[in-house]
């Protein structure tokens, strides 16, 4: 069979690393195939929005592109990833994946296709080939196995090399912290890059294998890229801050979601703009740019129309209106809390842990029993079901009863579990559905050793804190008052002073008199 290998001119030059269809920048996409020359422009298009994760948009033109040119296999093979959603989210619900199934078995009975197109149908097909009956991460394994493999026997395809790329970051997980998939997956996509920098999957995937504490860094050349390179995707203007976040780019952070989430608030997608809303609202917070906080939320719940499916939404409802509170240690907001039911309970058990640390900060701590034995009730739920979520969900159990027996006198007790409840956290790593958990467990512990008055060790945790999550508003103030109180004025006035660099006008009125009183009289 005589493959054509089509490289569709979809897009026009536009700006600078910009490519664009009209008025929409999606990014450059070159992708081989054996279609109707007719389906050019929606098949290229349909791969550029795969590649943002525009999935709802990039269904749509792969099915376009299937009903003009019914023989236009690879169709089939965008239907079925585009339904799986993010990859690193939950994967699809039963009607998906059924309607996925269909167009695999369909996309295998059309015989005008070429090896590779052949290859990447069997592909996907490994992902669905084994839904329900195995979860979602144990299929994406095995879509990366399969993945890899094609990327092997077609080492000259590069859409080939950055597909197999994005699937095998998605196998890292998140207690390994040597970051082996991740790296691997990267050094496939730096490859890329230069040979591809308008390239919308490569400059997205690599912020993705860097989105770690350790080698964040690394990710920011893709991140100031990405947005450039495909505006008109939500996702693209949103990723770029999952590194800025990592690094503490406060204000880079709430720009840039800003604008993702009235991005997708144009293309109707409530979860991503909700998603970037949290994100928005984790960012101002660090810069006490409180009333920035409020007013996304205020937004936020006006959004209408999300998926009972589809957890981000429910996520970020929950955690912005707790990370307000929590951030600006207002424990009696906390305890006013409602906690909504959804079909993921720990987004639930976020209200529930700000409102328990509310009580027992707020010198109530007998108020929390209920709410930390509901926690304890998800834990056992999610017990070799999630075991990710199981374990992030125990911190908060170790922590609020942590906080508990502190509260009512039993100090030692107090710091043993919430000594716990930190390495636990630490030994794990937080989820891309999320900007940060609504307080680090390690930084809640130094809170616990200044509460004892142990300012030095106070300071050792507000430091290892800042090593994983930098230029925490709370984590820079503590440091500086742990700093000041153990007599160490040097480290009291850097970050007294980073403090101030960073948040500016935005010092909080219940912390700015000791920042004043020490930085003018060291």
């Amino acid at each position: 069979m005589l493959i054509r290998k089509v490289i569709p001119v979809l897009f026009a030059a536009v700006g600078t690393a910009c490519w664009a269809h009209g008025e929409e920048k999606l990014g450059k996409v070159s992708f081989a195939n054996t279609c109707a020359p007719a389906v050019q422009e929606d098949l290229t298009r349909a791969v550029a929005l795969l590649h943002s994760f525009a999935f709802r948009d990039a269904e749509a033109s792969f099915q376009k592109a299937w009903t003009t040119d019914t023989q236009c296999a690879i169709s089939g093979w965008g239907i079925a990833s585009a339904l799986i959603g993010n990859t690193f989210a939950v994967g699809p619900n039963p009607q998906q994946a059924q309607v996925a199934k269909d167009a695999i078995a369909r996309a295998r009975s059309i015989t005008r296709k070429s090896e590779r197109e052949k290859n990447f149908i069997e592909a996907i097909g490994e992902y669905y080939d084994n839904h329900p009956a195995k979860p979602h991460m144990q299929r994406m394994k095995a879509l990366s196995d399969a993945f890899e493999a094609v990327a092997k026997r077609f080492p000259e395809d590069d859409e080939a090399q950055i597909f197999s790329a994005v699937y095998l970051t998605t196998t890292q997980p998140l207690t390994d912290k040597t970051y082996a998939s991740a790296l691997k997956a990267a050094a496939i996509l730096e490859v890329q890059f230069k040979k591809h920098p308008d390239h919308p999957g490569v400059a997205h995937y690599l912020i993705h294998s860097y989105d770690f504490p350790d080698i964040a860094e690394k990710g920011m050349r893709a991140a100031r890229a990405y947005s450039e390179i495909a505006p008109s995707a939500p996702h693209a203007l949103h990723m770029p801050s999952h590194i800025f976040t990592r690094v503490g780019a406060w204000k880079d952070s709430a720009a840039i979601n800003e604008r993702s989430a009235n991005a997708a608030k144009q293309t109707k997608e409530p979860h991503d703009q909700l998603h970037s809303m949290d994100y928005a609202v984790y960012a101002y917070l660090q810069l006490g740019q409180d009333d920035n906080a409020r007013r996304v939320l205020r937004e936020a719940r006006e959004v209408k129309g999300f998926t009972p499916t589809v957890r981000a939404g429910f996520y970020a409802l929950a955690a912005m209106p707790a990370r307000i509170a929590l951030e600006r240690g207002d424990w009696k907001e906390a305890t006013t809390l409602v906690a909504e039911d959804n079909n993921f309970p720990y987004t639930k058990t976020q209200t529930l842990y700000a409102r328990a640390l509310g009580h027992a900060r707020s010198g109530n701590p007998d108020a929390a029993a209920a709410d930390i034995q509901e926690i304890a009730r998800v834990v056992a739920a999610l017990k070799d079901k999630d075991n990710y979520w199981m374990t992030e969900t125990e911190v908060q159990r170790l922590t609020t009863q942590g906080w508990v027996e502190f509260a009512k006198g039993n100090q030692a007790a107090g710091l043993d579990l919430m000594r716990a409840a930190a390495d636990m956290e630490d030994a794990n790593e937080k989820s891309s559905l999320t900007p940060a958990r609504m307080l680090p467990a390690r930084e809640l512990y130094g809170d616990m050793l200044m509460a004892a008055k142990r300012p030095a060790d106070a300071l050792v945790a507000y430091e290892q804190s800042q090593t994983r999550e930098p230029n925490r508003y709370r984590g820079l103030y503590g440091a500086a008052q742990a700093a000041a109180q153990s007599g160490n004025r040097a480290k009291a006035r850097m970050y007294f002073s980073k403090l101030v660099e960073m948040a500016g006008n935005g010092i909080r009125a219940s912390e700015l008199p000791a920042v004043r009183q020490y930085l003018a009289s060291n």
